[in-house]
């Protein structure tokens, strides 16, 4: 079932030296019970297009809509966006250090977060709650540790802390936002199996904002691939890794370390992503593309249909046959380039044949 669809949705910000273009016509759709990865470069619109379906974009200027289980999220006043955010729709945020209060206790903020939302749980029976939220994400002690402030407790554990009080209300759909990136390994994956743990027991929906494709391997069901504040390839996780089309997501998959190819240097993706204030004239990647052709400089492509079931959908002017990650698909890729660059070339030369000679010359 369709827990949220999001359709066209455009974020704005106007500013002294122009207009940034945040996010520029996103739509998906999320069930319940699923788990969707958004990944992209820093600055790709990830954490914008998510704090948006919030409210939590001040000074925006906002279009679309976010259909959350019959409720237009992008059009309800704030009262109402107040009831929805925490008790339905919960976020986990990067840093849990700057989300939780340094001055009050972990505890005290679990039990607000309760109260707050439903009036008719005492200050008792929040305390008893919040000690068995900090103890179902593994809180050694957690009915002493309930009574610590936030810098008694480690990355870890303040981020545990963070999903405790996510999981307060028992929400419909949870937002992480890079939930684990200034945690260690050890502690990531610990992070992820009690999210994934959480999901299967309370069927709730999930989206996973991260720039790491490792964590989208571990979580994710489907895959949306942003950049430069747009989707630029919509897929499941396997189709994502085993049939990518999009040159950008073939590059993201080909910077991260392969454990079977130690002899293979990694092929970063060259440049840097475009400004979102002065964007550049048709796809907005050709400038780090190694397969741009004359039509990517002056149309920017929409997501298109690349797989038989109409889910797998890309942003690239290349052949649907390019999709995968093997040899033939390289080859396809290779070819369709040389192809569209003789053609270029036969034109230009046909030009220069059927050109008038020059009657003189000028010294």
């Amino acid at each position: 079932m369709t827990l949220l669809e999001v359709k066209d949705l455009k974020v704005s910000f106007p500013t002294a030296d122009g207009t940034v273009q945040a996010v520029r016509g996103v739509s998906f759709t999320v069930d319940a019970g699923r788990t969707l990865g958004i990944v992209g470069e820093s600055g790709s619109g990830k954490t914008v297009l998510t704090q948006t379906l919030l409210g939590l974009t001040p000074g925006g200027e906002i279009s679309g809509t976010a259909d959350f289980d019959g409720t237009d999220l992008l059009a309800i006043a704030e009262d109402q966006m107040r009831k929805i955010r925490g008790a339905q729709i919960s976020v986990i945020f990067q840093d849990p250090l700057t989300s939780l209060h340094p001055l009050y206790k972990v505890g005290w903020q679990i039990e607000e977060m309760i109260r707050v939302h439903d009036k008719s749980v005492s200050k008792a029976e929040a305390k008893d709650r919040a000690i068995e939220l900090l103890r179902r994400v593994g809180i050694p002690r957690a009915d002493q540790r309930v009574n610590d402030y936030p810098h008694q407790f480690s990355g870890g554990m303040r981020q545990r802390a963070i999903i405790a009080m996510a999981l307060s209300l028992s929400p419909r759909m949870i937002i992480a936002d890079e939930p684990t990136t200034a945690l260690d390994a050890t502690v990531q994956a610990q992070i992820l199996d009690l999210l994934l743990k959480l999901q299967e027991e309370s069927n709730t929906a999930l989206i996973m904002i991260t720039h790491d494709m490792g964590v989208v391997a571990d979580i994710a069901d489907d895959v949306m691939v942003m950049y430069a504040g747009r989707a630029a390839e919509r897929a499941t996780k396997q189709d994502i890794f085993y049939a990518p089309h999009h040159p950008y997501t073939k590059g993201l998959l080909e910077s991260i370390p392969n454990s079977s190819a130690r002899s293979e240097r990694l092929k970063p993706i060259t440049g840097q992503p475009p400004s979102l204030i002065r964007l550049p004239s048709g796809c907005k990647f050709h400038p780090r593309c190694g397969y741009v052709m004359d039509r990517c400089l002056t149309e920017e492509p929409d997501l298109r249909p690349i797989g038989e079931d109409g889910f797998h959908a890309s942003a690239c002017w290349l052949p649907t046959a390019a999709a995968g990650l093997g040899e033939q698909a390289e080859e396809i890729r290779i070819k369709t380039v040389r192809a569209e660059r003789s053609e270029a070339a036969a034109e230009i030369a046909e030009g220069i044949a059927s050109a008038p000679e020059s009657q003189g010359s000028v010294i």
